[in-house]
């Protein structure tokens, strides 16, 4: 049984990467937590976000309409250009795998949703990417942390 500061810990580490996945990786090696109980915690976090929004898709929009109708809301904006552009060179795929690394859970899951309505595959592709990712970002800050740290200007 696990003490309910360890809980807390584990939910720290998926609260983190549910909003930007690589919070993940640093609280868990921060914690002193081994690769694969990091990189399985960053996992679910990043998994919450991307089932809740393509679960929820429908609603999500229907919320953001009807709190953003009536502001001047640019459609052809630089980021927006920007979506398309990924969207448009790299699909479903590319954009599942690019979404650890620089778009977040929640922008790349919104990004694949607005583009593709296969909930099936956005979760799919998202899940192999997460996973991936996961250990692959852990394991360098595991081995690499000190390394990546003296680099820093703190």
């Amino acid at each position: 049984m696990i003490s309910i500061e360890e809980f807390l810990k584990y939910l720290t580490i998926i609260a983190l990467s549910t909003f930007k996945f690589v919070g993940g990786p640093l609280a868990g090696v921060g914690f002193g937590y081994s690769i694969v109980v990091t990189a399985l915690c960053t996992f679910i976090g990043m998994m919450t976000t991307v089932i809740l929004f393509t679960s929820f898709n429908k609603q999500i929009n229907g919320l953001s309409k009807r709190f953003l109708s009536g502001k001047n809301k640019r459609v052809f904006t630089k980021k927006n250009r920007r979506f398309v552009k990924v969207w448009n060179q790299y699909g479903l795929k590319g954009v599942a795998f690019l979404t650890p690394l620089l778009l977040t859970p929640i922008g790349g899951t919104i990004l694949a949703n607005s583009f593709s309505s296969n909930k099936k595959l956005i979760i799919q592709y998202m899940a192999i990417s997460g996973f991936f990712w996961s250990f692959v970002i852990t394991t360098i800050l595991f081995y690499f942390g000190n390394l990546i740290k003296s680099f820093l200007p703190i």
